[in-house]
């Protein structure tokens, strides 16, 4: 009797014990069971791994590719200073960039936050100053100081962001690699030019942040030409101001195409592509590559002989790039 009274007054412990799997407890609604989770097989994870090391590869690719593009979008540049001049060359760039983007991606220009509006504008600041400082440089200074100045931006953006204390030694072979190209033009440089290209460098390692966020907020290269049509924008009024009706000249303008699709919309999109699968450290040490691959394109294009030094440079920062790589597949994959 006593343990009968005792198990009607207490329905809680009475409806847990006597109510079937799945039943109802008190009036409350039958609760599922939970599934147990299943671990992944060998062979789904080897799978994971193989399509993660085939992301990075092709990541990889895209960058070199962008950076081939760049330098020949370079070696057409050079024709243009005399028309354009620095700011309009800029200008054309980006103008020209910036239509191309929009008709091939049509983005829409609804349902955006705030923050990826900011996102936008910062990056397309930063796209004018980046590319408006560096021509205004090379403009005072010579080509090879000018790129290793602005390459410290990305040098030290890779060793800020990355947490592995290998990437201080990739990070300072190419360090010397890419001082050891531009020795030769050290001597009584400008301080002006010098303090354009460090600037640049600057915008340079926000560049990298912005278009690997941009990448993140936007679906395929969509946030890249809105960032591309508000730094075309603010790029009007310098370069009307600068180069004139030479804007509007056939040939320039014909030239000005031509740079814009090597130096902006191809690398640009490439970047913003392979920065979705590959960390912002790795990325900006293989920016290394940018001076060696402007050597290699003079030696090609231009007929410029290479130095033992600079052959001796161009390996260093090939080897800082592919141990970078490897430090942060090998990183990603552990």
């Amino acid at each position: 009797m006593n343990e009968s009274r005792h198990e009607s007054s207490n329905p809680q412990s009475a409806g847990q014990v006597g109510a079937p799997a799945g039943g109802t407890a008190a009036g409350l609604p039958p609760v599922p069971p939970v599934p147990e989770p299943v671990p992944a097989s060998p062979e789904v994870r080897a799978a994971e791994r193989d399509a993660a090391a085939s992301g990075r590869l092709i990541s990889i690719a895209l960058v070199i590719g962008g950076i081939i593009s760049l330098q020949f979008g370079a070696s057409v540049a050079v024709l243009l200073f005399p028309r354009a001049g620095a700011l309009g060359v800029v200008t054309l760039r980006l103008v020209v960039a910036a239509l191309v983007l929009m008709i091939a991606c049509r983005p829409k220009v609804r349902g955006y936050s705030r923050g990826d509006w900011a996102t936008i504008v910062a990056f397309g600041v930063a796209l004018v100053g980046m590319n408006s400082l560096f021509y205004e440089a090379i403009d005072r200074i010579p080509l090879g100081a000018a790129v290793t100045l602005e390459f410290m931006g990305p040098l030290i953006l890779s060793v800020v962001t990355s947490r592995r204390a290998l990437s201080l030694v990739w990070a300072a072979l190419a360090l010397g690699g890419v001082a050891l190209l531009g020795r030769e033009g050290f001597d009584g440089l400008d301080p002006l030019g010098a303090g354009l290209a460090l600037s640049a460098g600057a915008l340079w390692a926000a560049y990298i942040l912005l278009s690997s966020r941009t990448g993140q907020r936007f679906p395929q290269a969509d946030g890249l030409a809105l960032a591309m049509s508000v730094a075309a924008l603010l790029s009007l009024p310098l370069g009307i101001t600068s180069a004139g009706t030479a804007l509007l000249d056939p040939v320039t303008i014909g030239l000005g195409a031509a740079v814009a699709l090597l130096s902006s919309v191809t690398p640009y999109t490439l970047e913003l592509l392979a920065l979705r699968k590959l960390p912002a450290s790795g990325f900006a040490v293989m920016m290394s590559l940018e001076p060696a691959a402007g050597a290699l394109a003079g030696f090609l294009i231009l007929h410029q002989s290479l130095s033992w030094a600079e052959v001796v440079a161009i390996g260093l920062v090939v080897l800082a790039s592919v141990g970078a790589v490897r430090s942060t597949s090998g990183a990603g994959t552990g």
